[in-house]
């Protein structure tokens, strides 16, 4: 948990819950920040008790957790005789397929997308690729490489993709650097900010109509929400500040679509070689199209997070939630 990326104070939330709630269960838990090392007692509180903060630490945290060493991480004598790590980071090197990367080297089972999973759906250039293989829809996109060549084809990009246009980093989490550009004046702002988490960025057509997510767990889907945010995208804020958005689940829908989600959730899933739980982006388009966005390997765990609702609205708690993941990596094994 924890980490350097933008999405730490998620991951921080997220690995205090499931802690948590694995001890709920009777498991003994020892939780571990990459950035900074093993947490006491008293930090988790803290941690439970503060919430999500702003997703920038200050520059001297920063500083302190780019010391972290992931590879002397696992191979603390803590890891001897772990049965299995429950990996709660977002973004960066925890989504990146790195750490999964270094704990399959280790032989130590662990909890959510091996290292090619991980890192298929971190980059949404090439999950829309897959996505676009697997015969599932995706709105139309075009990525680019660094800001030269940004700017070299705004105009390219509002004539192919026709305005508005969202633009963010294809590798990023949460919504951060993400801006919808309503017209041309606004896209070169638009780029710049995406550049400043990343040296692509990928301009995709906006789709209007109904988001909606579907969480997997093992080869199974949930039930689909439908989220309603106070802002014009359910930017960072609506998605972690309550009361900033209505999180529906499950959807009204007709069953028929429904199902139709449902399926494309799970293909695209399947497409990115993912495994024991992610979750999956839609927006329903005004004619019916169900328009899948991006697939999350290692979606949020905390009480603000959709999967757990999902699987809330299917009659699971979150304890159990917890429990049926830990269980999937320790029948796995060393895998």
């Amino acid at each position: 948990m924890g980490g350097i990326s933008g999405e730490r104070e998620v991951s921080l939330a997220s690995g205090a819950q499931v802690a948590r709630a694995l001890r709920e269960s009777g498991h003994e838990v020892v939780a571990v920040d990459t950035g900074h090392g093993v947490l006491t007692p008293t930090q988790e509180r803290a941690i439970l008790d503060s919430g999500i903060r702003d997703p920038h630490p200050p520059e001297e945290e920063q500083d302190l957790l780019r010391t972290g060493d992931l590879g002397a991480i696992t191979s603390h004598p803590l890891f001897e005789g772990t049965e299995v790590v429950f990996v709660a980071l977002h973004g960066g090197r925890g989504e990146d397929g790195t750490v999964q990367a270094l704990l399959h080297m280790s032989g130590i089972p662990f909890v959510g997308s091996d290292r090619v999973g991980c890192a298929l759906a971190m980059d949404k250039d090439l999950s829309k690729r897959l996505f676009r293989d697997a015969v599932i829809p995706t709105p139309a996109w075009i990525s680019v490489n660094g800001r030269e060549e940004g700017e070299a084809r705004l105009g390219e990009i509002s004539r192919v993709l026709r305005l508005p246009v969202i633009v963010k980093p294809p590798s990023g989490g949460s919504t951060l650097g993400l801006s919808l550009a309503h017209d041309e004046e606004e896209l070169g702002p638009a780029l710049e900010l995406a550049l400043e988490y990343e040296d692509r960025v990928l301009f995709e057509a906006y789709v209007p109509g109904r988001e909606l997510t579907v969480g997997i767990l093992g080869d199974q889907t949930l039930p689909v929400g439908e989220i309603i945010p106070e802002h014009e995208l359910f930017d960072y804020e609506c998605k972690y500040r309550d009361g900033m958005a209505q999180e529906i689940f499950p959807a009204d829908l007709p069953v028929e679509i429904a199902e139709r989600l449902q399926a494309h959730a799970l293909a695209a899933h399947r497409a990115l070689r993912l495994r024991d739980f992610s979750r999956v982006d839609f927006i329903l388009g005004e004619d019916g199209t169900p328009w899948c966005l991006e697939a999350n390997a290692l979606p949020g765990l905390t009480g603000n997070s959709l999967l757990p609702k999902g699987a809330r609205a299917a009659g699971i708690s979150f304890p159990d939630l917890c429990e049926s993941l830990a269980n999937m990596a320790l029948a796995r094994g060393q895998v």
